[in-house]
């Protein structure tokens, strides 16, 4: 069994969040989904951003799993090992495969899927589950730290406020 920890970001992870944010909401003005995800370092040096892509592609372009494919190109396994996913919302089932199958070994995000599917609902677009990436991670043979969410009120309301009013339902 992998061993999985869940904790609360700290100030670093809170700063690379806020960045998630502002991707998210560059990805909203461009029509998608707001959704934002960005991969650090070891050290937090950002390497690389991606925001949803919906209106590109559709349902499967999540922001996590267009940045993963991204990187597992440009980076090897190794080195992807060392590096942390920052997500403004938890990953759902597939980005946290993805996550899984490139070999990051370290996740931070701002919200949970469950928060996340109290502000999606039923929305034909993003389907929401209600699945921890925890959990989903706790069935495979890695060693995953998993990081959130975050408590910092202001991180949230930023987070959400792109989520307001967007989903049609």
């Amino acid at each position: 069994m992998p061993l999985i920890t869940t904790q609360k970001p700290d100030a670093k992870d809170k700063a690379l969040l806020y960045e998630t944010v502002r991707i998210a909401h560059e990805a909203k003005l461009k029509g998608n989904h707001p959704f934002g995800a960005l991969l650090a370092d070891a050290k937090g040096a950002i390497l690389m951003e991606q925001g949803n892509d919906y209106e590109e592609g559709g349902s499967a372009m999540h922001a996590e799993t267009l940045l993963l494919f991204k990187a597992s190109k440009r980076y090897d396994s190794e080195f992807l090992a060392t590096c942390t996913l920052y997500t403004n919302a938890e990953p759902c089932v597939m980005c946290t495969g993805a996550l899984y199958w490139t070999n990051v070994r370290r996740l931070v995000y701002g919200i949970t899927e469950k928060q996340l599917l109290a502000l999606t609902e039923a929305d034909v677009q993003n389907p929401t589950f209600d699945l921890p990436s925890a959990e989903v991670l706790a069935h495979g043979q890695k060693d995953i730290e998993v990081v959130g969410p975050t408590d910092d009120p202001s991180l949230i309301e930023a987070i959400v406020a792109d989520h307001i009013g967007f989903w049609v339902h």
